[in-house]
């Protein structure tokens, strides 16, 4: 409780202050802040700064805006990897052995409170704001604190369902300990980030804040979640139509796959809202720490820590039809289709080349023996896997930085002194996600025309010939891909996108979330273990998913502290 128990004193103290008849003891500590000081336009900015600050977790490896380990790592495109007693309360997760006294999911609930806490405390400020500042600064100050409010609650929701919901009227003088888990917050998620679409202008003066169109795709999210589709659609035409970058960019797909992952390109047309990243500031936070944990185990690029290694199931997923289409069928583990490929391999046996199709941003995602891993060189397999045996032979390759990009002082040394740090943004929305999103609310009530253009803008993307990755000039493995010539009934279409979702974003913390909204989280789940357990039985035991692990129990030390009679624990736990 310790982070959030600061926030909230935090809050308390510059929202309800402090009173003493004996006002000569009334003296500042040395480096403090007065409320008068909070109340400028500086003073504001900078709690708004503190809240957007929180996005990135602060160097949590549980809160961080990737979701690596709940929306990655469980939903199956890659597991914990490394030595099986190495950070051991990430494996009771991908082994869905969740207890209420977890340390790692605690930190996850912490520090969203903490982001919740940062949010409401520039809103009550705003209250009291001076008298010069401006109506239009205060309003739009209010309006990105409420979509960062509306993030961390989201988060919340998803990962625990009902979860106590806390504003800037509350804190520590009245009743914050006493607020209960006993609504659905969904109205309050829509309507922070309803406001925030209706008040932020356009384009920022900042290019990592949010703005409308940011606070439009993220309650189409929301809505998506809840299967509100016709008002998903509503505002996927209008975020389609006219949707900018708070930078002023006109949303669009970028030219190659590849260009998503470079530095140079943080901030794009594609990129509708990120946590903003930079090295070399004098604080490792404000890199790319999200993610450090999860890079080359021992050699560049990262050198640590081999966390975060693409399952069996999830490479297999990428193997296409002689027509370039995926197996939506969801045969692409049959072993009749392994064949000459390196997929579904134990994780010892020795390398085979592919020669089956495959669909090309397999290569982008994932570092595979004998493919060239960036501009590092060939992948070597071994020396390049911390521990293989429980983790299987493949390696993350998405936020990765490359040799030129590590040369051009894109790059710090971490924490621990072997940890490589980065200056990617994180990216939380992108408008791919949107095109996909807006492809599904279509087929649900609208057009599957529609729905079909829309999933063909991201495939043709992939298909970009200019982008295979290549040895001597030639693609490095038999790569086919093509846009569908129909979609010839909503079942069908269904699948194609939610498969088209997998490819285009696989590693980048959706699967899990994805798979729970459809329903099919029991099933692919389940799918996804029994096979990788059979290659990595270390890792995986005789694990098995059931319903109940949609949602992550609340965290025991919570209930400790304010009362069984207060928080009630979601059910199965």
């Amino acid at each position: 409780m310790k982070k959030i128990s600061i926030a909230i004193v935090f809050l308390a103290l510059i929202v309800g202050g402090y009173s003493c008849k004996d006002t000569f003891l009334d003296v500042a500590p040395t480096g403090s802040i007065s409320k008068n000081q909070l109340t400028t336009k500086a003073g504001l900015e900078g709690s708004l700064i503190a809240a957007y600050a929180q996005l990135s977790g602060l160097g949590s490896y549980a809160g961080g805006p990737s979701n690596w380990v709940w929306g990655a790592i469980r939903g199956g495109d890659a597991n914990k990897g490394t030595d099986p007693g190495d950070f051991s309360d990430i494996n009771p997760i991908q082994r869905f052995e969740y207890n209420p006294s977890l340390p790692f999911s605690g930190e996850l609930y912490r520090e969203h409170y903490d982001g919740v806490a940062r949010a409401n405390a520039t809103l009550a400020l705003l209250k009291e704001a001076q008298p010069d500042v401006k109506e239009e600064d205060k309003v739009r100050m209010a309006a990105e604190a409420k979509f960062i409010r509306g993030h961390f609650y989201f988060q919340l929701k998803r990962n625990f369902d009902m979860v106590p919901y806390v504003d800037e009227t509350m804190n520590v003088s009245n009743g914050i300990e006493k607020v209960k888990n006993d609504i659905d917050i969904w109205p309050k998620i829509e309507a922070d980030f309803k406001e925030a679409f209706e008040k932020l202008p356009e384009t920022q003066t900042a290019v990592g804040r949010a703005n409308k169109w940011a606070a439009a795709s993220y309650l189409a999210r929301v809505y998506m979640t809840q299967k509100k589709y016709t008002e998903a659609k509503a505002l996927f035409d209008q975020i389609i139509a006219n949707g900018k970058t708070a930078g002023g960019k006109k949303y669009a797909l970028l030219p190659k796959y590849s260009d998503l992952y470079r530095v140079a390109n943080d901030n794009s047309a594609e990129s509708i809202f990120a946590v903003q990243a930079t090295v070399k500031s004098g604080n490792g936070n404000n890199a790319n720490s999200d993610l450090q944990l999860n890079f080359i185990q021992g050699t560049e690029p990262g050198t640590c820590c081999g966390f975060f290694q693409p399952t069996f199931e999830f490479v297999n997923s990428f193997r296409t039809t002689e027509d370039g289409l995926p197996y939506l069928d969801g045969s692409y583990n049959d072993p009749s289709k392994a064949v000459k490929h390196d997929m579904g391999i134990a994780s010892t046996a020795a390398f085979t080349p592919d020669n089956g199709p495959l669909d090309p941003r397999l290569d982008h995602t994932v570092g595979r023996r004998g493919i060239p891993f960036l501009d590092w060189g060939l992948h070597t397999g071994f020396s390049m896997i911390r521990n293989q045996p429980n983790a299987g032979p493949y390696s993350p390759k998405k936020y990765l930085y490359t040799k030129a990009e590590k040369a051009a002082g894109m790059t710090e040394t971490g924490g621990w002194g072997h940890q490589t740090y980065n200056a990617y943004n994180v990216t939380i929305i992108r408008y791919a996600d949107v095109l996909l999103m807006a492809a599904e609310a279509e087929i649900e009530v609208g057009s599957l025309a529609k729905a079909l253009e829309y999933t063909n803008m991201v495939r043709a993307r992939a298909a970009n010939e200019a982008d295979y990755v290549k040895i001597d000039g030639a693609p490095a493995a038999n790569y086919k891909i093509k846009t569908y010539s129909s979609f010839p009934d909503k079942e069908f279409a269904r699948a194609a996108v939610r498969y088209e979702r997998r490819m285009e974003l696989g590693m980048e913390g959706h699967r899990f979330y994805d798979l729970v909204r459809w329903g099919e989280d029991v099933a692919a789940i389940n799918k996804y273990l029994k096979y990788d357990q059979v290659l990595l039985p270390g890792a995986f035991g005789g694990a098995t998913y059931q319903a109940k692990h949609k949602i992550l129990p609340l965290p025991q030390s919570q209930i400790d502290l304010v009362g069984a009679d207060v928080l009630k624990q979601n059910a199965g736990y």
